[in-house]
């Protein structure tokens, strides 16, 4: 299946039609620069060429909803891949953030006509956030890469539908 990610995504890249956006929570930015390291270069291992994505950052996890539909509405995305990191604090700010963040992202990839990847790591501890962005190791962003490129893939298997 990967390879059939290069190949057809490399092909409807040089044919103009692939455009992915890495939207990227500034907040916690020692997680989320990895996070985006990670989806960066899994896109460009897979074929996608690099002035084919485009970064956005915003100020925190709260704000991506609000930027994703932008962009969503912008029509110039194919995908979008929304990054973040939102660590359990000793108040309930955590579960404002997080649950903005899951729903109003939610609720863009119902409406909007492109796919959103929900790229928010929310952690207990700032420890638990750093395993899953250890750039020579596993890195969630990697994997946020991958299911960008599976639904590019899955909107083509639609064709016009």
């Amino acid at each position: 299946m990967r390879a059939g990610w290069r190949w057809r995504v490399t092909e409807a890249a040089e044919d103009g039609g692939v455009r992915i956006a890495l939207l990227v929570a500034r907040f916690n930015n020692m997680i989320t620069e990895q996070l985006l390291t990670g989806a960066r270069d899994r896109l460009i291992a897979e074929g996608v060429p690099e002035d084919r994505i485009a970064v956005f950052h915003v100020p925190g996890a709260w704000e991506l909803p609000q930027a994703a539909r932008r962009i969503a509405n912008s029509d110039r995305f194919d995908v979008i891949v929304a990054i973040g990191c939102v660590i359990r604090g000793e108040t309930s700010h955590f579960d404002y953030v997080a649950g903005n963040a899951s729903d109003g992202l939610g609720q863009v990839a119902l409406t909007a006509d492109i796919p959103v990847v929900f790229g928010v790591l929310t952690t207990e501890n700032a420890e638990q956030a750093m395993s899953r962005c250890d750039v020579y190791g596993t890195n969630r962003g990697s994997e946020f890469a991958e299911a960008a490129l599976a639904m590019i893939e899955f909107r083509d298997s639609l064709g016009n539908a």
